[in-house]
């Protein structure tokens, strides 16, 4: 190789058949040894670990593989923002490179012309080092634009993690379920609260009120039940509720808000009330056990009399 490159500006191979045919002999010589080692480890390395199997199903050709699918094509290539962004950039880094080939080979133009009267090597020498020059200097700029690419990228794929209105709409749906069954689950919760309410409020032995937004009813049997326990609650509407049939069945009506507020947001109905608040309701139970007392030798009185 060295030999004909020496003599590339002292020969003519186009004219010359004698050196053509001599060049191309001697480089298959060169290498075709090395194409056939190539080739024939890299059919045994695949028949070793594969076998031998002989299919055309790779070379069958698929058409629709082959047609160009012109929409989605310029959709994702030129109607988009990204797509948009690396034009320009592509634009700005062909102007770039341009821009650095010509005030580098602007400035050495006159050594560039007499290279033709130039040894090969001092020649190749002298190009090498241009060009690695136009590469240094290209790659320094590239930095520059590969920190505004780097911004332009992070946002975009921040971007691309968020979800659309759609998108959290269906989210919500999945782990929250349905509006509409939730609440018509709602709906149905309520009915069975309030037909229970008609038949454990009766039962309580006190109803604890807000007195206008909450009212909690408590049953206490010391032979079932380790404590007091909510048997009814209700806010607004349904308080009033359990205050009526609580007023129709003679349940006494103690009124404790910051009591019933507490036991509304913090027990659910059929649990027992918690420790903390056992003082409280042994003095409104107290409260309950001398009201129908009195009310025990009032009747009694009456009925003597």
């Amino acid at each position: 190789m060295t030999f004909f490159f020496t003599r590339s500006v002292e020969l003519d191979p186009t004219k010359d058949a004698i050196i053509a045919h001599a060049f191309f002999n001697y480089l298959l010589k060169l290498t075709l040894p090395i194409v056939g080692v190539a080739f024939i480890a890299a059919l045994f390395s695949n028949i070793v670990q594969t076998g031998f199997l002989f299919t055309v199903k790779p070379i069958t050709p698929d058409f629709s593989r082959i047609v160009p699918k012109f929409g989605q094509y310029f959709k994702r290539t030129l109607f988009s923002t990204e797509a948009l962004f690396n034009l320009a950039k592509s634009i700005v880094k062909m102007a770039i490179i341009g821009f650095i080939a010509y005030l580098t080979i602007k400035g050495e133009i006159k050594k560039l012309s007499g290279l033709m009267l130039a040894p090969f090597w001092a020649s190749i020498t002298f190009i090498s080092g241009l060009v690695v020059k136009i590469i240094v200097e290209c790659a320094i700029a590239f930095l520059a634009l590969a920190v505004i690419d780097y911004l332009f990228q992070r946002r975009q794929f921040m971007e691309s993690l968020k979800m659309t209105k759609q998108e959290v709409i269906e989210e919500r749906k999945m782990f929250e379920g349905d509006p509409q069954i939730k609440s018509r689950l709602q709906q149905r919760m309520r009915e069975l609260l309030q037909k229970n309410m008609a038949q454990n409020v009766p039962k309580a032995d006190v109803v604890v009120t807000n007195p206008t937004h909450f009212a909690v009813a408590l049953e206490w049997n010391r032979s079932t039940m380790a404590a007091p326990t909510v048997t009814a609650k209700g806010a607004d509407e349904m308080a009033q509720a359990i205050k009526k049939i609580a007023r129709d069945n003679d349940v006494p009506i103690i009124e404790n808000r910051p009591l019933a507020r507490a036991l509304y947001a913090e027990v659910e109905i059929g649990d027992a009330i918690p420790e903390k608040y056992y003082s409280a309701i042994a003095a409104i139970l107290a409260q309950v056990y001398r009201m129908n007392d009195t009310a025990e030798r009032v009747a009694s009185d009456l009925t003597g009399a």
